[in-house]
């Protein structure tokens, strides 16, 4: 379960400008509970980045909706810190809609072009448990229980700088999660995640728009401040995406996505029972859809992801649904 992506970008041949394909992957993203760490997640969203992912938009204001769908589990006796219990046997969904506001300036910035963005998840998510302990270090044990909550998250706000260098683009950015969403103390199962946190990250793109291949990889680290409801703290965070794309024409492109997340660092803080370190990798599928409804240009991307080799942390499936548009193109400073 998790919080926001990018990844779309339109196509052309030859010299045709790429300068509006990437609206999806020019911004960073957010997260929702999926096993490790505190409820199993970290605010950042694993596959939110994928193609285009360095590339930045030109200087406007854009919108993007993703819709993110997630199912779980945690098998066996493995336990999940979350809520201030530990629970044994966890099973999880979610559906969550992340809309996000993106401006991107006009004027140069360090030779590049600086974004910002800010996002709002709202949604459902649903978890069971076949076990419950009250309290991580001992206290009153509780038998199945289902718990879920439709309500709305924390908000994440985002600044990004992106570079380019002939078929090369670069981009690097800050997210940063605001604890103010509904969140319920003493519930396992949450969309908000009632503490401070920060992910910092670097993506890189190859595309050649000649022959329509995009290379694209992400690499960020997340730190997490203590949820005070809890006492617990989430180790540092890193993740690693990836994406292999070919575009066929302007409207229509398919490809290979995939992720690798490890905590690097071990849970702390009185509420932490143990380290609870996770790690798993996925691998999947993308597609890109470039259309225009009256003179509007709207792109849509579907990424699906299977997890694999997870360790202290949930192994299922994902869907990420992805749709952007302008909402105003502004020129270029230097062209004004």
């Amino acid at each position: 379960m998790a919080k926001q992506a990018m990844g779309v970008m339109t196509m052309g041949t030859g010299n045709r400008t790429i300068a509006g394909l990437a609206l999806a992957g020019a911004v960073s993203c957010l997260a929702l509970p999926v096993q490790a760490a505190e409820g199993g997640a970290g605010f950042y969203l694993l596959g939110s980045k994928g193609p285009a992912a360095a590339i930045m938009p030109p200087p406007g204001v854009f919108f993007q909706n993703d819709l993110y769908l997630y199912s779980g589990e945690l098998g066996g006796g493995t336990q999940l810190p979350t809520g201030g219990k530990i629970a044994v046997g966890v099973d999880g969904k979610a559906a969550i809609e992340i809309p996000t506001f993106i401006w991107v300036l006009p004027e140069d910035v360090m030779g590049g072009r600086l974004g910002l963005s800010a996002s709002l998840p709202v949604g459902w998510k649903e978890t069971s448990a076949d076990l419950t302990l009250n309290r991580p270090l001992g206290g009153v044990i509780s038998g199945s229980t289902t718990d879920a909550v439709f309500t709305v998250g924390d908000p994440i706000v985002s600044g990004f700088v992106g570079w380019e260098a002939g078929n090369f683009h670069y981009q690097i950015g800050t997210l940063v999660n605001v604890p103010i969403g509904d969140y319920q103390d003493g519930e396992i199962s949450n969309i908000a995640f009632h503490h401070w946190g920060a992910d910092v990250f670097a993506a890189a793109t190859w595309l050649d728009p000649n022959i329509g291949l995009d290379l694209s990889g992400v690499i960020g680290m997340t730190f997490n401040a203590e949820n005070p409801a809890t006492d617990y703290r989430t180790g540092n965070e890193f993740h690693f995406e990836w994406a292999a794309v070919q575009h066929f024409n302007e409207q229509f492109d398919a490809g290979l996505v995939g992720y690798y997340y490890k905590q690097v660092t071990g849970d702390s803080g009185e509420g932490a029972a143990r380290p609870f370190k996770g790690e798993v990798a996925a691998i999947g599928a993308t597609i890109g859809w470039n259309l225009k409804i009256g003179e509007l240009p709207v792109s849509t991307r579907i990424k699906y992801f299977h997890e694999f080799a997870a360790d202290n942390r949930a192994e299922g499936d994902s869907v990420i649904l992805t749709i952007s548009m302008p909402l105003a193109i502004t020129q270029p400073a230097s062209s004004r």
